[in-house]
């Protein structure tokens, strides 16, 4: 255990780089020629705090379930407003993306300053926010989160019953659901973010096996005789589909505790932006090829295995796709599991069995309401367009204006202005973009649209609906269709 010790305390007391750069590089080595003798495997494995690791933690954790709902926000929205969205919401998420990282560099670079040690102890958003606006800003951004990651995860398992229901349909999609809910319950023995790499190593090769998957087969499969294009048509369905847009690269509830589990956090600031330009690579492609093909009939169709071919290359994706949504639900979760144990007081507890105890009790509600909810299509647009909208676009653009309203404050910023944008003007008028627009067009619109749509999936399938949408329902016109969405969901 001591290269993890050592490490720690390298990622942590080093954080005033000037007088201590020389101390810290020698750490550095002393502490990589430590691990690659003995402990290069678990290393490997277990510990990381590399650009690469957060890269790759960013990159598979923005993109899951979504890219399976793609094709129908795609059929919904049309071709051209599709792909101009993703790219439109994509950079803006990555200049959110970017303000969070400035904001904990600012809240660690003072709280250094005055001599506290983050030793054992992962910094969370909700934390950044009192450290530098007070315990109003820090109440708000811990409901937002919270409720996000909470339903995040509840997405994870119904995305996950309503997957296998594709290779075997011999239990319904209740059934499935309690059992991923007993799989998913093991992510507590896991401590922090350090030990996700292989994780989210495998998870992003999971996750452009299946875009590619979905790219391909759907050109080979051709398009389907005479397949329309006829989005966008209705209002409502255009919203929703933008809402989901919106989601799909609103993955930075975890941006924070991703960036602590850095050994340098300064270095953050461009990964996010490498990891969505990235993610279009994948999503792009996938979601334009399989809409080519198949057209208006996804308005039924939000889970795009459901029209693709049954072959061993799907169950490959399908199961690949379960797996990928494991290692998300635990990212979702693992924020959740700090926020309780702060709240219990058993943050710093040393033993991991007395930790797992502490955390069952944020897992089972998650369990009840994915069994309460299956409908997944249409709460992941609401979780969009009420949730993500605040969380990720809203919260941190006005975070960073109110930080740097003094001059003083802007005299002594740890982070400058980035070079694109070098007056703290532009960061104003851009900042109050984002706010405007996400509120009115995210908020407004798209909440309008997705609880229209929720409404709607309750009174025609009820709750605790055993198998949604398992067979093709009974004409009840678009807005049972525009429900048919179990899969639908994103991080």
């Amino acid at each position: 255990m001591l290269p993890q010790k050592q490490a720690e305390e390298a990622i942590v007391s080093t954080f005033s780089e000037t007088e201590q750069e020389g101390k810290e590089e020698a750490r550095d080595d002393q502490k990589e020629d430590e691990h690659s003798s003995i402990f290069s495997v678990k290393s490997l494995l277990w510990h990381g705090g590399s650009v690469w690791d957060a890269w790759f933690s960013c990159a598979s954790n923005q993109v899951a379930q979504v890219l399976l709902t793609l094709p129908y926000s795609f059929s919904q929205l049309g071709m051209l407003s599709g792909i101009l969205l993703q790219i439109f919401y994509g950079l803006i998420g990555s200049w959110t993306a970017y303000l969070i990282s400035v904001l904990y560099i600012e809240y660690r670079s003072r709280t250094e300053k005055e001599n506290v040690s983050f030793k054992n102890h992962v910094i969370q958003w909700f934390e950044v926010l009192d450290g530098l606006l007070g315990p109003y800003w820090k109440a708000a951004g811990l409901a937002f989160n919270c409720t996000f990651l909470l339903f995040g995860s509840v997405i994870q398992l119904i995305a996950c019953a309503s997957n296998i229901y594709y290779i075997n349909d011999r239990l319904d999609k209740r059934t499935w659901t309690y059992i991923f809910g007993a799989c998913c319950a093991t992510t507590v023995f896991i401590p922090s973010f350090h030990n996700y790499r292989i994780w989210s190593f495998l998870g992003l090769g999971m996750t452009t096996y299946t875009a590619w998957y979905m790219a391909i087969a759907a050109i080979v499969h051709g398009q389907v005789d005479g397949v329309t294009h006829s989005g966008p048509t209705k209002l409502v369905l255009y919203f929703t589909g933008a809402t989901n847009i919106l989601y799909t690269f609103g993955g930075h509830a975890v941006t924070v505790e991703i960036m602590h589990a850095m050994w340098k956090p300064q270095k953050f600031k461009y990964i996010y932006l490498l990891a969505t330009l990235y993610v279009f690579t994948l999503t792009i492609p996938s979601a334009s090829a399989v809409y080519w093909a198949f057209g208006d009939q996804l308005l039924n169709h939000s889970n795009a295995f459901s029209l693709l071919p049954k072959n061993g290359f799907r169950d490959a994706a399908v199961i690949l796709m379960l797996i990928h949504q494991f290692i998300t639900f635990g990212f979702a979760c693992t924020p959740l599991y700090f926020v309780w144990e702060k709240v219990i007081g058993m943050h710093d507890t040393k033993s991991i069995c007395l930790r797992a105890l502490a955390r069952l009790p944020v897992v089972i509600p998650i369990w009840f309401l994915a069994i309460i909810f299956p409908f997944f299509g249409p709460i992941n647009s609401a979780v969009g367009a009420l949730l993500v909208s605040f969380t990720v676009y809203i919260i941190p653009s006005l975070a960073h204006m109110l930080t740097y309203r003094k001059a003083s404050a802007r005299q002594n910023a740890a982070e400058k202005p980035p070079f694109f944008l070098p007056s703290w003007a532009g960061m104003y008028a851009l900042n109050t973009f984002v706010v405007v627009w996400v509120f009115v067009v995210g908020f407004g619109f798209g909440g309008w649209a997705s609880m229209t749509n929720f409404v709607r999936q309750v009174d025609t399938f009820g709750l605790f609906a055993k198998c949604y949408q398992c067979k093709p329902p009974p004409a009840a016109g678009p807005a049972a269709a525009a429900a048919a969405a179990a899969a639908h969901h994103h991080h």
